[in-house]
């Protein structure tokens, strides 16, 4: 695995190559279960892809900023390496994020120009530009008006297992190829078409799932919220 890879797959899981439609139906069969707050038993009216890919960047398109809660589960295609977490995260446009994992102390900070990764168990800092970044794709729709379109091919995607109420669901494959990820899927409230949930798929079966509740839209956010200091005696890596 390459640097870029590695510093995804520190924070996120990822650093995945192509996978194909069956890893993928295979992953969603294993994350089956509706979205936070959408439980009622109807699907939401029948759009194409490009609809409700117009109502998800309207939504995102009236925030400047955005906090919510967040839970993450990491599946690897490992014996016994599947793992839950959460906390709490910010966003502000353009590209500032702040992510407080609760339990670890870890954090992903970026203040739009450069992403750092800080992992409080083994004392180590991962430093590397924006723009060398791979997996802040995957939440363009959240740190960048109007890029979920530019960034992936999306298409609706169904299947007869899954258990997901009032949800769209969207699969979305990079128009450039990327080393951190090959297909996302993104499960979208019909009502208000807020990302509910990402999922991130690899090839080998990895899997790496962010849910998103309690959020809350333009709220104020502390300008030091995207600035972060490592505590002395952390090892500092920049790429």
């Amino acid at each position: 695995m390459n640097r870029r890879s590695f510093i995804a797959a520190s924070a996120f899981g990822l650093g995945l190559p192509l996978a194909t439609r069956s890893a993928v139906a295979d992953a969603l069969e294993q994350h089956r279960g509706p979205v936070a707050e959408s439980d009622p038993a109807t699907s939401g009216p029948d759009l194409s892809a490009n609809q409700i890919v117009t109502h998800v960047e309207a939504f995102y398109d009236k925030i400047v900023t955005f906090k919510a809660s967040f839970e993450q589960r990491v599946a690897l295609e490992l014996p016994n390496k599947n793992r839950d977490v959460g906390g709490s995260v910010f966003f502000e446009q353009p590209g500032k994020m702040s992510w407080r994992y609760t339990c670890s102390g870890n954090r992903v900070v970026s203040d739009g120009q450069r992403i750092q990764i800080y992992q409080r168990e083994s004392k180590q800092l991962f430093d590397q530009g924006f723009e060398m970044s791979e997996y802040p794709a995957a939440l363009s729709f959240l740190i960048a008006h109007g890029q979920l379109e530019q960034t992936f091919e999306l298409s609706k995607f169904s299947s007869n297992s899954l258990n997901l109420a009032r949800t769209h669901t969207l699969l979305g494959v990079p128009r450039h190829r990327s080393t951190a990820y090959a297909r996302l899927l993104f499960y979208v409230d019909v009502r208000t078409y807020e990302v509910r949930r990402v999922l991130v798929i690899d090839a080998y079966g990895n899997r790496n799932r962010f849910d998103f509740f309690r959020s809350t839209l333009n709220p104020r956010i502390p300008l030091n919220e995207f600035a972060f200091s490592a505590p002395l005696g952390t090892q500092i890596i920049r790429l």
